[in-house]
């Protein structure tokens, strides 16, 4: 419930603090005396886009602060608790600078503006003067249905499904238009790596040939060489190394001479080295041998190897790299095939859920659509129009959509014996405005929002159906808290509270102010609007008169 209002250098107002009680608040005053800037106060408050034109002029800024009571709105408050704000109340600030900028708080915290408006969804809904136009507007009827029916979740649901149905669908149509091309590029890549595969070519293979096709094709020389190599370090004949190293080693063993130590520790080292060296050209030499046929096989190997390579246009060492990644690329595209039969089969469920829940939705969008009928059709009986009836049209739709199946339009018959017609073709503007009151009147009653706000909805509308658009509200008044701007003093007897406001002029300024009017002030007021500025005995009685019917 909406506790105060405080306003400070907005538009005309200097400064205003205003408190708010439970029940039935109607606000009055003269043309042009600022009624809509308390409402602009509350927008602002609540999230709405501000302009620099909204700052009284010669200040440097506008402050606007509104407080809630939370006891009865336990989705602000998780709303509150979700941003890690107190829950313990509700005090929303804006403040609007000179050139256009504002800035936001919520409890005392800097926010950003959008949560002044996601915030305020949760605590105040304002019926405005100009709702009868919007109605004139067939895409605002099903909102409007589907808000009487608590199916706003389901909608959001339902259309979210909608916009996955779609995205799969041109996923889809992509694949298939790519679908030529691809198969083309499956096949050469199948082909590609088929001939690798036969290939077969390892990761060291290239150099292991290249290395052996070298020494079988040097197979004679390295064996002569060898073997002269052999014979030089070992051989029974006088002037092999080890025999001339041997007949050093005993001529200097003969020396007792400790100065020939160290030559005696380098000649056995060279006797060691030099058998070694004896052993591993053994060694070597027994490995060798002159194979024509396998030298002609690496030769022919080598060949296949260099020839696929110069068909890549690629070193013959980064074949085997070429090969890994033409698989990769195969698997992946070949996935692509798959995935193609994945999202035509992805594309059926959605289609199929999409279709079962619009038909839910549908069938609750009917059942809620009978029931409104009934309760607008009984609200226009209380406005006057007891021969009216309400009707809301269902038209099914070619193609899906994100509300559904189908559309929904408000029609309505003036008169008995006339189809109903759309609201579009209804001549009567006051017809127009108490079918709108009807439709925010029955559809308030449905909303989780305890506080309710309608400007000037009683719009073309006098006389004795004035007074029942007053009752209308106070009963609505019973389940929260009403704010009622209104031009009607039958609609103004029926506030539990009168806030007037009045327009002053002093030296170059002009300024709005509002006061709570006491049951003499009321009367007063009431009377202005009953008999305009001249007040007489009997409009001033008449307005006492409707004051105390008011209140049986």
């Amino acid at each position: 419930m909406l506790i105060s209002l405080s306003i400070q250098q907005l538009a005309i107002v200097e400064q205003l603090e205003l408190e708010f009680r439970p029940g039935m608040t109607v606000i009055t005053g003269e043309t042009g005396a600022g009624k809509s800037i308390l409402l602009q106060a509350l927008g602002l408050a609540l999230g709405d886009r501000a302009d620099s034109d909204s700052v009284r002029h010669g200040a440097k800024r506008a402050e606007i602060s509104a407080r809630f009571d939370l006891s009865q709105l336990p989705q602000a408050r998780a709303w509150l608790e979700s941003h890690d704000l107190d829950s313990d109340e509700c005090i929303l600030r804006r403040s609007l600078l000179a050139n256009g900028r504002s800035k936001a708080w919520i409890n005392g915290q800097p926010c950003p503006v959008n949560h002044l408006k996601e915030l305020g969804e949760c605590l105040l809904d304002i019926h405005g003067q100009h709702a009868h136009q919007s109605l004139l507007r067939k895409e605002t009827h099903l909102p409007l249905l589907d808000d009487y029916a608590g199916l706003q979740s389901e909608a959001e649901h339902l259309s979210a499904c909608y916009r996955q149905l779609q995205q799969t669908r041109r996923r889809l149509e992509s694949l298939r238009q790519e679908d030529d091309a691809q198969r083309a590029r499956i096949q050469l890549l199948r082909y590609q790596v088929e001939e690798l595969d036969q290939l077969a070519l390892g990761e060291e293979e290239l150099a292991e040939l290249e290395a052996e096709q070298q020494q079988l094709a040097n197979a004679e020389n390295l064996i002569r060489t060898s073997q002269e190599a052999l014979y030089c370090c070992d051989h029974q004949e006088e002037g092999a190394a080890l025999q001339q190293i041997n007949q050093a080693l005993q001529l200097i063993e003969n020396l007792s001479t400790p100065a020939l130590d160290n030559v005696k520790g380098l000649l056995n080292e060279a006797l060691i080295q030099v058998q070694e060296a004896s052993h591993d050209l053994e060694v070597y030499l027994s490995r060798l041998e002159i194979d024509p046929a396998r030298l002609q096989w690496v030769e022919e190997r080598l060949n296949s190897i260099y020839q696929t390579a110069r068909k890549h246009h690629l070193p013959a060492e980064e074949l085997p790299e070429f090969h890994q990644q033409l698989r990769q690329e195969l698997a992946a595209t070949e996935g692509g095939e798959g995935s193609l039969e994945t999202l035509t089969a992805e594309l059926e469920a959605q289609t199929e859920l999409y279709r079962q829940l619009a038909d839910e939705i549908s069938q609750k969008r009917h059942q809620a659509a009978e029931q409104l009928e009934k309760s607008i059709d009984q609200q226009l009986g209380y406005l006057g129009m007891e021969k009216s009836q309400f009707r809301v049209s269902f038209q099914p739709l070619k193609t899906a959509q994100p509300q559904g199946k189908e559309e929904v339009e408000f029609l309505i018959a003036p008169n008995p014996g006339q189809p109903p017609k759309p609201l579009v073709r209804i001549a009567s503007g006051g017809e127009l405005s108490r079918i709108s009151l009807a439709i925010q009147v029955v559809t308030a009653e449905t909303s989780s929002i305890p506080t309710l706000v309608f400007d000037e909805v009683d719009v073309g509308i006098s006389g004795a159906v004035a007074e029942i658009v007053g009752r209308l509200l106070k009963q609505l008044a019973e389940r929260g808290q009403i704010l009622c701007v209104t031009h009607l003093p039958q609609v103004a007897a029926q506030g539990d509270q009168h806030l007037h406001i009045h327009k002053t002029t002093q030296a170059e300024s002009t300024l709005t102010q509002m006061q709570l009017l006491d049951e003499q002030g009321r009367v007063a007021e009431l009377a202005r609007m009953l008999g305009g500025v001249k007040l007489s005995d009997s409009t001033l009685a008449h307005a006492r008169e409707m004051l105390q019917e008011s209140r049986h």
